[in-house]
């Protein structure tokens, strides 16, 4: 019995009360278990107090921050992002996302030059998500004046995704040309991971919605 509870005591360290808020708090990151967590919070406790300070600082204003674009939805420090403002993109091309990191991704292929609109997620029925929850509404609005000449879907192909494509790409055939990326990717396979070249590819082997 003895030799038990010197076992459990090992495998599970009884952590000080602030070291353990710590850890707790990285965990809650999303891809971070515990081995990982306890890495991260011993580390914070290693840096000189102005690196942690600096640290905090950062995550406060970005929180305070960062918002969305009020066109595109795309993360935002100012009402309107760079790319929105930039008067050198393609104001008559609209590429449609369902992530700001998807943005990010397609950003480093440097072959896509028009504008974008970030839908907030994908219809999941199963997750209580639904159309009214996604920024559809703006979008059909922002292609509905005329001047958009094609919308580029670029939604992961998971099950979610496919739903979400099709329903969006029926609302906005009567107002535009609607075109989808082809995916040198499995089902279920996401734009975040993708290589540049495989994304760049895709942009250049888009069809038209059926």
């Amino acid at each position: 019995m003895r030799q038990c509870r010197q076992l459990k005591r090992r495998r599970f360290p009884v952590y000080t009360r602030p070291l353990a808020r710590l850890i707790e708090q990285f965990q809650k990151l999303p891809g971070v278990g515990p081995k990982t967590a306890q890495r991260l919070a011993l580390h914070i406790l290693k840096r000189p107090e102005q690196d942690v300070r600096a640290l905090a600082t950062a995550l406060i204003e970005a929180k305070q921050q960062v918002g969305l674009c009020q066109i595109c939805f795309h993360l935002s420090a100012d009402a309107v992002c760079d790319i929105c403002r930039n008067p050198n993109r393609d104001d008559n091309t609209i590429c449609v996302v369902a992530d700001s990191r998807d943005v990010i991704a397609l950003e480093k292929t440097r072959e896509y030059r028009g504008k974008y609109h970030v839908l907030g997620g994908t219809i999941s029925p199963m997750e209580g998500i639904g159309p009214e929850q996604l920024h559809i509404q703006p979008l059909i609005q922002r292609v509905s004046r005329g001047e958009i000449k094609e919308v580029i879907l670029a939604i992961n192909p998971s099950v979610e995704g496919e739903t979400t494509t099709m329903y969006v790409g029926q609302l906005l055939k009567p107002f535009t040309r609607v075109t989808r990326i082809a995916f040198g990717l499995p089902m279920g396979g996401d734009l975040e991971y993708a290589d540049e070249v495989t994304l760049a590819r895709a942009l250049e082997g888009r069809r038209d919605l059926d």
